[in-house]
């Protein structure tokens, strides 16, 4: 949802909590799907891994030393694909379990619970195409949670959604202000996973 569809009150409350800059706050419903690394779903493993060669020293890919939820993904174009993810700032061991089981009980029940996280946009492209089996722009839509760990552990073990409230960091984010300014329509648009040669 766009900005003036967000209650003032409510970012006059979480605007303190942010360094100075320019934001777009999104309103978002998200399905959070828990990610380990390494495993079937894992982004680094798979898509990214498809573009950028595995690491020159190590020879594996890139490891992000934490779980994390994939929520969705689109195409930007036929040149560009739109991957989004939520990062707790603790493990999701340290939910507290009882909070967890809560929250899934209201979402359950039809409720949806709404988290805050700050967020950046980065767009990507490997220098050359010549090792990539899927050559193009990776557009990686990341949301750091501020609040809600609890409500999104209890939405991805019910396999239901909840409610987001994105405010993307525009200073911060590795894109063009205009690519910013595109999310709102790319994260309305239907659901479409990316089929790489890797897979």
């Amino acid at each position: 949802q766009p900005h003036d569809a967000i209650a003032e009150t409510v970012l006059d409350t979480v605007s303190p909590l942010l360094p100075e800059g320019e934001y777009l706050p999104v309103l978002l419903e998200v399905r959070p799907e828990l990610i380990a690394p390494y495993d079937q779903r894992d982004y680094f493993t798979h898509e990214q891994l498809a573009t950028w060669q595995p690491d020159s020293f190590w020879a594996l890919p890139e490891f992000p030393r934490s779980f994390y939820y994939r929520t969705f993904e689109t195409a930007v174009s036929d040149r560009a694909h739109l991957y989004e993810f939520v990062i707790p700032m603790v493990p999701p061991a340290w939910n507290d379990p009882g909070r967890v089981q809560h929250y899934q009980g209201l979402i359950e029940q039809g409720t949806a619970p709404t988290a805050v996280a700050v967020s950046t946009l980065d767009v990507t492209l490997p220098a050359g195409a010549d090792e990539s089996a899927d050559y193009y722009a990776h557009w990686g839509l990341s949301h750091f949670v501020l609040d809600g760990h609890h409500k999104m552990e209890a939405a991805a073990r019910a396999g239901r959604a909840a409610r987001l409230l994105a405010l993307v960091n525009v200073d911060a984010s590795l894109a063009d202000p205009a690519d910013v300014a595109a999310l709102p329509e790319l994260l309305s648009r239907p659901r479409k996973s990316r089929t790489t040669a890797s897979r």
